[in-house]
């Protein structure tokens, strides 16, 4: 029987929703390993470069060669680490190619991944949570679900912005907040109508209060996409 909840199959919700949920919790696993692994290090005098892929990379020459500093029992745990890290890094590569597998079988993720700083994880997960957004009014009201609209208070007849709720969805705050850096600092057409708006936001703000403004102008494009059915538009963004 085809269920449809906001809008989308609910077979494809609850799948998204599972993936995604386990690739944070992979991720988290794998951060949480390197951290131990490089206080681990750090103890014994071996301090290795920032980085996951570096401290990665290091830790494997390691369990192959060893170091002076390390006992053969401390360069068993160094082993046993690797390890773990690679089956982790299969995991997330797998997990990873389930999101974007579904992400090119949907036409509203497909639409949303035309957004700069939106990619197949942010877009199967917005997908996946909202449907097609239409239970928010308007784009900031997505924006304020996802966390990303400044708290105001007033003091002296004065309204003061004190920097964001953090109230809503966690998980995709992150993902959008990341998916923002990305424009404001990786992008290489800095010619189009979003990298020109992140260009001079930059210059007046500081780069976090920037990626904040940065993700709510991308959640409230999305919901313009998700809601209307259309393409993204780069000249139609400035009333958002």
């Amino acid at each position: 029987m085809d269920i449809k909840v906001l809008g989308i199959d609910l077979g494809k919700t609850v799948c998204s929703l599972a993936g995604l949920d386990e690739a944070g919790a992979v991720v988290s696993d794998r951060t949480r390993l390197i951290n131990q692994g490089r206080g681990f290090l750090m103890e014994r005098g071996i301090r290795v470069g920032t980085g996951c892929h570096v401290f990665q990379k290091e830790l494997a020459r390691l369990a192959v060669e060893g170091a002076a500093d390390l006992s053969p029992r401390m360069r068993l745990l160094v082993t046993d680490m690797a390890s773990e890290l690679d089956v982790i890094n299969d995991r997330v590569t797998a997990i990873d190619a389930e999101i974007k597998a579904l992400a090119r079988t949907d036409a509203d993720m497909q639409r949303l991944m035309e957004i700069p700083g939106i990619g197949p994880t942010i877009a199967t997960a917005l997908v996946a949570a909202v449907g097609t957004g239409s239970s928010f009014g308007k784009g900031r009201d997505l924006a304020a679900w996802l966390g990303l609209v400044p708290r105001q208070v007033t003091t002296g007849g004065k309204a003061k912005l004190i920097g964001i709720s953090k109230h809503g969805n966690r998980y995709l705050r992150k993902l959008f907040i990341h998916g923002a850096r990305t424009v404001l600092h990786l992008v290489r057409d800095r010619t189009s109508p979003m990298t020109a708006w992140a260009d001079a936001l930059k210059e007046r703000t500081h780069v976090n209060v920037a990626a904040v403004a940065m993700a709510n102008k991308m959640a409230r494009i999305a919901w313009a996409v998700l809601t209307k059915g259309e393409r993204y538009r780069p000249n139609a963004m400035s009333g958002l």
